[in-house]
């Protein structure tokens, strides 16, 4: 069709539309041109394509019969769709990177294989690096040796990987979270009941991955908590799932350290009542919390991150510090009483920036200077905000060096 993208849709959709009324439970998917249909029973899905190339011819499209795939595997939309799985097509990886414009392209193409290969962030990060610097995309780059080294591992997984079909609808999805901090994802899968062989060769493997999910390179904070990063993994899988079947999870497995005891419905109502992320991710779900995984050979291996239910921080007053800072005079101060002598002290440092940075640095002291517990009196409410949430943070990279130092610290 010589017209607009969106035209060719808007026309394909008017025309299939009688025909998905028709054919009830099938289903019938369209991009452009390319149309897929799926039917629980073969009659049904002959009678659906049927009625879509009676459609699409009565309408004046030609339509050549050795593009119609009638057996699998099914080719659409770059994917290779099997009667049980699905896998990208044959995608060319382009190693001679020149400019940032390549590295866009590959890193862009290595995106959308990702959900079905399980290409985590940690295994694409020296690439996603080859696109900081650059401002125009003439600008040159080149492939390190990390980046050589992580697309040999897409080339693997591209070989080796493969996600599936998702098994009837009365088997139910689960999600389950994986990696380690600070890239945590996800995996939506179907878990299949199998009869055990006396023979390990034998035995069928139970886990259905169906998609992975990650989350993004950069983080929109500075600072982000690990429940954080948990309730943002859950309300992106509820989302897909929804995009996907229609339906929720009927099982959600987060990873929850416990060091003694077991872990009680208060213990994790106390959680979630503790952080608005999680309490907005898990809004109106109904299906279960699981802090235990099934017994798989890649769940022992890919969690690697367990969320603390123990805080540091003490809700009784303790020892008192006191930090300030001056924007005029870049002094960052800690001032304390000698619990020995009963007289006031103070560390005095001259730091670069802005307030906020002088006594974050001033902070940073103080936590170096005083291993056991105290109490943090601050003056400023951004140090304050920073403090009460530093605990296991993950920090985003910042180009601020004096602001880079108290981080790092």
């Amino acid at each position: 069709m010589k017209n607009s993208p969106s035209i060719c849709q808007w026309y394909l959709s008017s025309l299939l539309s009688p025909v998905r009324a028709a054919v009830g439970e099938a289903i019938i998917l369209h991009y452009m041109d390319d149309v897929l249909l799926f039917a629980p029973s073969d009659d049904l899905l002959s009678h659906a394509l049927d009625l879509t190339i009676d459609s699409l011819v009565a309408a004046g499209f030609e339509l050549q019969e050795e593009k119609i795939q009638r057996m699998p595997p099914w080719k659409y939309l770059g994917l290779e769709i099997g009667k049980r799985t699905i896998v990208p097509q044959k995608l060319v990886i382009k190693n001679n990177i020149r400019t940032l414009a390549d590295a866009q392209q590959l890193c862009g193409s290595l995106n959308w294989v990702r959900p079905w290969l399980g290409l985590t962030t940690e295994d694409l990060d020296p690439l996603f690096n080859l696109l900081k610097g650059g401002e125009e995309l003439s600008s040159l780059t080149t492939l390190t040796r990390e980046a050589r080294a992580a697309l040999e591992k897409v080339q693997d997984c591209m070989a080796t990987r493969q996600a599936n079909r998702c098994k009837s609808s009365d088997l139910p999805f689960k999600f389950i979270i994986l990696g380690k901090l600070p890239h945590l994802h996800r995996m939506i899968f179907q878990w299949e009941r199998v009869e055990k062989s006396t023979k390990d060769k034998d035995c069928k493997d139970p886990l259905l991955i169906i998609e992975w999910v990650f989350l993004s390179h950069h983080w929109s904070k500075r600072m982000t908590r690990p429940q954080e990063l948990v309730a943002e993994l859950i309300r992106k899988a509820r989302t897909r799932i929804r995009e996907l079947a229609g339906c929720d999870f009927e099982c959600i497995h987060i990873p929850i350290e416990v060091n003694s005891g077991q872990i009680t419905k208060a213990m994790l109502e106390h959680l979630i009542h503790e952080n608005e992320a999680l309490q907005f991710a898990l809004e109106s779900y109904t299906g279960q919390i699981s802090i235990h995984q099934p017994a798989h050979k890649l769940f022992r291996k890919q969690i690697q991150f367990k969320l603390s239910l123990k805080s540091v921080q003490s809700r009784r007053p303790l020892k008192a510090v006191f930090t300030d800072a001056s924007g005029t005079s870049h002094k960052s101060v800690i001032t304390w009483t000698n619990p020995q002598t009963q007289q006031w002290e103070k560390d005095l440092v001259e730091v670069e920036g802005s307030p906020q940075v002088a006594e974050l640095a001033a902070v940073v002291r103080a936590f170096e200077k005083f291993p056991e517990p105290f109490s943090l009196v601050r003056d400023l409410a951004y140090v304050a905000g920073v403090v009460s949430r530093a605990e296991q943070a993950v920090l985003s990279e910042v180009s601020n060096s004096a602001f880079s130092t108290c981080s790092q610290n």
